[in-house]
């Protein structure tokens, strides 16, 4: 079996990996042009990894075909300037299908959601996996974990059966359980991304995470890519300075269980005129007191 050089993608998911909200039209379609601005200019900011189709891109509430354009919208305005992970999900054909759509689109990687099925054994965890990893050996895939119930083993195990698993974005709450779980799963395996965004990038950092989602960067990229340098540097009371400043505005989007996490983006959006702020439920638009509060806290960014 040919082995496969995934060193530019393993590289690319060691940074800020955005991911770029989709804009809506007024009569609840997708605003192609809106979408083509942020991409650019997340492009022009210097990030180099976008995720379509991701959480803040309300992956679940968009049809296959509005996810099959964004994707193909991701990669064109990419141009070869960025590596593409693209989002998918859901249940196994769809999951499939929409990484080797991705595939076909020329994106570089897939992220797997985590599985929305409220009954996941670990086996199954692993074989869902497997079945998407090996419909697309070409392509870097990365596994969202939300779970902590999943054994680093069995990561370890979806590793050793497939090659192209080269990452893992992680996403719960807890530092001191990533760190067990990564050393369990085989830390210089994978790269390890904090799947927490900036608010909890200090700490898995601290950890042996290399990279951070991030859907800050839309409106404030410089910031995003600023933390990341300071971590890759090791100064912690300069990155903790930066944390300091986006922390308001972060702890408004991990409010309430995340309800209002893609609403704050796409207001602070809203309020430097680049795209409207309308979500599709079960997502809502903020309530007017907080629209401006929005503004207030993105007002000293000099964006």
């Amino acid at each position: 079996m040919t082995t496969r050089d995934f060193s530019a993608q393993r590289a690319a998911l060691a940074g800020v990996v955005a991911i770029p909200v989709t804009p809506f039209t007024a009569d609840d379609t997708l605003d192609t042009t809106a979408y083509r601005t942020l991409v650019n200019r997340l492009l022009a900011a210097g990030v180099r990894t976008l995720t379509p189709n991701g959480n803040t891109g309300e992956f679940h509430a968009l049809s296959p075909e509005e996810r099959r354009i964004i994707t193909e919208l991701t990669v064109a305005e990419a141009g070869g300037r960025a590596a593409v992970l693209a989002g998918v999900g859901l249940d196994p054909a769809t999951a499939i299908a929409s990484a080797e759509h991705a595939r076909s689109a020329g994106a570089q990687m897939v992220m797997v959601h985590q599985p929305a099925h409220p009954y996941v054994s670990q086996g199954g965890w692993v074989d869902y996996h497997r079945a998407i990893a090996e419909a697309v050996p070409e392509l870097g895939v990365v596994p969202y974990l939300r779970d902590t119930r999943l054994d680093g083993q069995r990561l370890a195990e979806l590793g050793e059966l497939c090659p192209n698993v080269i990452g893992v974005k992680y996403a719960a709450p807890d530092a001191a359980r990533f760190a067990a779980f990564a050393r369990d799963a085989g830390f210089d395996r994978f790269v390890w991304i904090a799947g927490l965004a900036e608010l909890h990038a200090p700490s898995y950092f601290a950890v042996g995470a290399t990279g951070f989602t991030s859907g800050l960067a839309n409106v404030a990229p410089a910031l995003s890519l600023e933390l990341l340098a300071r971590l890759r540097a090791g100064d912690q009371r300069a990155a903790m300075k930066i944390w300091e400043r986006i922390r308001p505005f972060e702890e408004l989007r991990a409010a309430h269980g995340s309800a209002d996490n893609v609403a704050v983006v796409k207001e602070a959006l809203a309020a430097l005129g680049l795209c409207r702020r309308d979500l599709r439920a079960p997502s809502s638009q903020l309530p007017y007191h907080q629209r401006e509060l929005v503004s207030t806290l993105i007002a000293g960014w000099a964006l």
